[in-house]
C-alpha cells in the first residue's frame, strides 16, 4: 500500500478520485484535469512524510482548486452566446458500480448541478458521490459542520425537485437509443415520433462557434422538424456511432477524424424525455476519432 513517504505512488493510487470528484463539480474534462494537475504541484510541494491522512489532504485540495475554478468560470459564463452544457467525458463504468455511479456522471444531473452555488455543488459531490462525512467535507471546504449540514440539505432538496425521470435499465436505454439513431439518421419522421415522448427537450451548445439553437427546443413537433432539418444538412465524410459518454449510450458525429457533435440522450417510459446536443468544439477535442 503506497504511504505519504512515497508522494508519486500515494497520488497516483488517490488520482482516479481526484479526478472524479474535480470533474463532478467543474462539469468540464479540461477543467478537471486541471484541477489535478494543480493538486499534483501542491502535494509535490509538501512534505508528504508529514501528512498523517494523503487521501483527506488531496481531497480536500483538488476540492478547493475546483471550487475557486468554478467561482471564476461563473464570470466569464455570462458572455456565453446560447445554452451551456457540461463536456461530455468517455466512460466505461463497472457493472457493478453502475447504479451508483451512473446518475452522478449523467449529463442531465450535471446539468442540474450547475443551478448549484459552488460551495452546493461540492457538498453534494463529495457527500452523494462519495460519501465523505459532514466532518470530512467541513474539513475539505474549510466551512463549520453545521454550514456543511445546512448546504447538503439545501442542495439535496433542490436537486430533488430538478433531478430528471430517467429509466434505470441500462439495456432499455441503450434500445430506446438505437431507434432514435436509426429514426434521426435517415430523417424517419414516424419512427422519431414513436421513439420521442410528447414533451421532449432539446438543448444544443454550440458556444457561439457553430450552428446551434440558442434557446432550448420543446415538444415532439419541434424537436422531429429540427432533427429532420439536421438529417438533410450531413458533414463532409460523415462518421457515426453509438458510444458510451457520461455513464450513458450517447451518440457521436465525426467529420473525418474529428467529433463535430456529441447527443446524450435521457429515457424514461421506454421513450427519449430529453436530448443533449453538445457542438461546441471546444468541448469536442477531447473526444477519440471514430472506431475503425
Amino acid at each position: 500500500m503506497p504511504t505519504a513517504s512515497d508522494p508519486a505512488a500515494a497520488f497516483a493510487e488517490h488520482r482516479d478520485l481526484l479526478v472524479g470528484v474535480a470533474y463532478r463539480i467543474v462539469g468540464q474534462v479540461a477543467d478537471a484535469e486541471d484541477v489535478v494537475q494543480d493538486t499534483w504541484l501542491r502535494w509535490s510541494a509538501v512534505d508528504a512524510g508529514e501528512v498523517r491522512d494523503p487521501r483527506a489532504f488531496l481531497v480536500t485540495t483538488a476540492s478547493r482548486l475546483a471550487i475557486d475554478r468554478l467561482r471564476r468560470r461563473a464570470a466569464r459564463r455570462e458572455d456565453y452566446v446560447g445554452e451551456w452544457l457540461p463536456e461530455p467525458m468517455p466512460t466505461a463504468v463497472d457493472p457493478a458500480e453502475r447504479a451508483a455511479v451512473v446518475e452522478s456522471i449523467s449529463m442531465a444531473m450535471l446539468v442540474v448541478l450547475e443551478t448549484l452555488s459552488p460551495l452546493e455543488r461540492a457538498v453534494y459531490v463529495l457527500r452523494e458521490a462519495f460519501g465523505f462525512s459532514h466532518a470530512e467535507i467541513a474539513d475539505a471546504i474549510d466551512r463549520s459542520e453545521p454550514a456543511v449540514r445546512q448546504l447538503a440539505r439545501r442542495a439535496r432538496d433542490h436537486v430533488a425537485a430538478r433531478r430528471p425521470r430517467f429509466d434505470p435499465d441500462p439495456a432499455l436505454r441503450l434500445q430506446v437509443t438505437e431507434r432514435f439513431l436509426a429514426a434521426a439518421a435517415s430523417g424517419d419522421v414516424e419512427g422519431l415520433l414513436r421513439t420521442l415522448a410528447p414533451d421532449v427537450e432539446l438543448v444544443a451548445d454550440g458556444g457561439g462557434r457553430v450552428r446551434a439553437p440558442r434557446l432550448p427546443v420543446r415538444g415532439v413537433a419541434r424537436v422531429v422538424r429540427f432533427l429532420v432539418a439536421v438529417a438533410g444538412r450531413p458533414v463532409a465524410d460523415q462518421r457515426t456511432a453509438l458510444v458510451e459518454l457520461n455513464g450513458g449510450p450517447a451518440i457521436i458525429v465525426w467529420s473525418g477524424a474529428a467529433a463535430v457533435a456529441a447527443m446524450s440522450v435521457d429515457v424514461a417510459d421506454g421513450r427519449v424525455t430529453r436530448l443533449h446536443l453538445v457542438a461546441n468544439p471546444a468541448k469536442l477535442a477531447r473526444l477519440a476519432g471514430p472506431p475503425a
